[in-house]
């Protein structure tokens, strides 16, 4: 049968959720290998390898399938590229086959090696042209040490019939991408949004169908999230299509790998470039728009006559409006976004910007705003929050939600994983995503269980947590968008011990614990004399 007939016929991969207990282990052996180089290097080396391997170990399982010969496979010949591109699988020429560079990692040409493999699979696979890290060779990586991180990585047995060969080395990618956004602190947040951060944006705007765009896209986060979201909720791959940007080169280079490496087919433009200097898809309209751009950028290129600037020219000392109108201008007339900003975007009145606000809030584009703890970033401390927006509030899918929009206060939410970062729960991301399809009325898809006992009921204002407020309500704060603002502060549950019974008791246990206080002030005051100290 020929390739193009039996790529209808392929077998959707079955997902899993098993729990990998080898990427932390795996890092730590792989770090310890880094020697002196700087994380924001390593990270190229690493991740340009473990791409070699999962797209080397997908065309070895193929191609036993070819050279066994059996079923649509009967008379195939397994060196013919077009048998792999037909089912979605990059060919693999034999000089970059992963057997046959580890059987050479204790060469001292491996980097070179490495290099022409990289150079081979680029000049076969169009998809990947200038996506590869070809810096093995360098004089300064140490080779020895090459060949013992190319050994590591081969040490991951995978097993493509048992479908998780994509699951798994996603995943490690994944993990990997978070331990150098870690490692390399503020400058980590150029290509790394914090995971939780991803999976609220994506389950709270739902992108089950359309166009998604993400004009700074760091490594893909968002498009890999949105996939897993279509997936995990009966959809497909390819129910969406993605369009990105990113203006720098080697970010792009992590981004193409990232989707690549799960099957995901993405248009990041002709080439690596800054989003309002050079748009790659000016013509683009989006049914979802997902984003974490640069905080509070005052270093960015302004076209003062721009189509963008609809509700305001942003000032040229901070970009944070300017990515607010870049992203309503590609929306199309369905369209909704979500992205993250500084604090400082939902009440900041500098140069002219509680003006774009305003007006952006009188247009009725403003759909919800989530304020989030802090240090859930690795590249900032600052509290950031999201911004939700709608080209339409009453689609007649959902409740007219006109001149309505909806705070959350999540400030609360959130574990420490760290002594400096913390991370939201499910629990949390649950709660929150809960709380705004309840708000809109989103009618539930008919396979999705309920994640929480708040799932497909009705909405009501929580004090301290979430207000839905009018326009004219927000218009009396003067369009300020801060949800502290409008939630109020939490109910305390009555324990129901009348006042006249409770004050006395407290006064008399302040009492208790004051004199228990000048007990042991006396008591370290005489330790403090029988030492010679004090008078």
């Amino acid at each position: 049968m020929p390739a193009r007939k039996r790529a209808a016929k392929s077998a959707k991969k079955k997902d899993t959720t098993a729990h990998l207990g080898f990427e932390a282990k795996l890092w730590l052996a792989a770090d310890k290998l880094r020697n002196n180089m700087d994380a924001a290097e390593y990270k190229h080396v690493v991740l340009g390898l473990i791409f070699l391997k999962y797209i080397s170990d997908s065309f070895e399982a193929h191609h036993a399938k070819l050279l066994a010969g059996e079923g649509d496979y009967a008379g195939a010949d397994p060196e013919d590229p077009d048998e792999y591109k037909a089912e979605n699988i990059f060919w693999v020429p034999q000089e970059a086959r992963w057997s046959h560079l580890q059987a050479r990692a204790k060469l001292p040409s491996i980097g070179k090696d490495v290099d022409d493999a990289m150079d081979a699979i680029e000049r076969d696979n169009p998809r990947l042209k200038g996506a590869l890290n070809k810096n093995y060779g360098r004089a300064d990586l140490d080779k020895h040490r090459l060949g013992e991180l190319i050994d590591l990585i081969g040490s991951i047995e995978l097993k493509e019939e048992a479908g998780k060969s994509k699951d798994i080395l996603g995943r490690v990618f994944e993990y990997f991408l978070t331990q150098f956004a870690s490692a390399e602190g503020k400058n980590g947040g150029q290509f790394y949004t914090p995971s939780c951060v991803v999976r609220l944006l994506v389950e709270m705007l739902a992108p089950y169908k359309g166009r998604i765009y993400d004009p700074a896209c760091g490594s893909g986060g968002m498009f890999v999230q949105s996939e897993k979201f279509v997936e995990s909720h009966g959809g497909k791959l390819g129910d969406i299509s993605i369009y990105g940007q990113e203006s720098n080169p080697t970010t792009r280079r992590l981004a193409i790998m990232n989707l690549a490496l799960r099957g995901i087919e993405a248009d990041f433009g002709k080439e690596y470039a800054d989003t309002f200097r050079a748009p790659q898809h000016p013509d683009l309209r989006a049914d979802y728009v997902l984003a974490n751009p640069p905080f509070n950028d005052s270093d960015w290129h302004r076209k003062d006559d721009g189509v963008r600037w609809k509700f305001g020219v942003p000032p040229k000392g901070n970009a944070n409006f300017a990515w607010v109108q870049h992203f309503i201008h590609h929306l199309a007339p369905q369209g909704m976004a979500g992205f993250v900003l500084a604090n400082g975007s939902m009440s900041s009145n500098q140069s002219g910007e509680g003006e774009i606000r305003k007006a952006i809030i009188e247009a009725d584009l403003v759909d919800c705003m989530v304020a989030l703890p802090g240090q859930l970033f690795y590249s900032t401390q600052i509290p950031v929050c999201l911004w939700f927006l709608a080209r339409n509030k009453n689609d007649g899918k959902r409740r007219d939600r006109r001149n309505e929009i909806l705070f959350i206060d999540a400030r609360k939410m959130g574990s420490m994983v760290s002594r400096v970062n913390r991370e939201l729960t499910d629990e949390d991301i649950a709660k929150i995503t809960d709380t705004y399809h309840a708000w809109r009325g989103d009618p539930l898809p008919e396979n999705l269980k309920l994640k929480t006992e708040n799932s497909g009921v009705a909405y009501s204002d929580v004090p301290g947590f979430c207000f839905s407020a009018t326009t004219e309500q927000i218009a009396s704060h003067g369009h300020v968008l801060t949800p502290g603002r409008y939630v109020g502060a939490a109910d305390v549950e009555d324990d129901g011990e009348p006042f006249e019974e409770k004050m006395p008791r407290l006064v008399a246990e302040l009492n208790a614990q004051f004199a228990e206080s000048a007990k042991l002030e006396h008591a370290i005051k005489a330790n403090l004399r029988g030492l010679g100290y004090g008078g």
